[in-house]
């Protein structure tokens, strides 16, 4: 049976959701909220070490400033509605991206709820937010070429660059679960998921189910991974 470390999941489809619905786009992205709840909680009671969630890319920017500054409002919609919950849950909350073009009032809800559940041992719960996999990769070349520059390092492979990226110390990404039938990464985690296993479901995100991720558990439990070597149960 594959191990499952760490899900990252696309959470796509709030703004379709809503259109379907007849709802604005806002409505779509609180229900996205409630969904992550759910599956924050169940992820973690699945033994789950990792979930990182692409909350919001440096791309997302382009969008109306009235969704922008409401999606810069959920952190603390879902740390004011959930915090207990998580703590009670022992789930401790990291952010990955850039953080100097978040909003400061923002910024401070996510930081305190990083500092209220820094000593819990459970599901790291890790938001993806003003995140961009290109820029990531580009800032920790960066800073490699710095180190190097400084004497700091004088080597470079795959393990050590790793350490430069936003998720280090974090395990291997094992599953990658996008929503809502697009079939691409839209500049996300470019570098983690060279050798992770894809599933896209058409199910929006804020119709999301812990049902629906046991199957897409399922259909990764299914696959052999073999990390580029040959398999050798196929004649080819």
């Amino acid at each position: 049976m594959n191990t499952l470390n760490h899900l990252a999941i696309i959470m796509d489809g709030n703004g379709r959701w809503a259109k379907l619905n007849k709802l604005p786009r806002t409505a779509g992205h609180y229900k996205g909220v409630e969904v992550l709840r759910s599956i924050t909680i169940y992820a973690n009671k699945l033994g789950i070490k990792c979930l990182t969630v692409y909350a919001f890319s440096t791309e997302n920017w382009k969008r109306s400033a009235e969704e922008v500054n409401y999606i810069m409002s959920l952190p603390k919609i879902f740390f004011s509605s959930y915090i207990k919950e998580l703590m009670e849950n022992n789930v401790k909350v990291m952010i990955i991206g850039d953080r100097d073009k978040i909003p400061a009032e923002t910024m401070k809800v996510i930081d305190d709820a990083i500092d209220t559940t820094k000593n819990n041992t459970g599901l790291i719960l890790n938001f993806a937010f003003n995140y961009g996999a290109r820029d990531e990769i580009v800032k920790a070349a960066k800073k490699y070429a710095e180190d190097y520059k400084n004497g700091i390092v004088n080597d470079l492979d795959e393990e050590s660059f790793s350490n430069y990226l936003y998720t280090a110390g974090l395990p291997e990404v094992d599953l990658l679960i996008r929503t809502g039938s697009e079939m691409r990464l839209s500049n996300f985690l470019l570098y983690q998921l060279a050798y992770s296993e894809f599933v896209v479901v058409d199910t929006l995100w804020p119709d999301f189910s812990n049902e629906v991720l046991d199957e897409c558990i399922a259909e990764y439990q299914s696959r052999k991974r073999n990390f580029g070597g040959r398999d050798e149960t196929k004649s080819n």
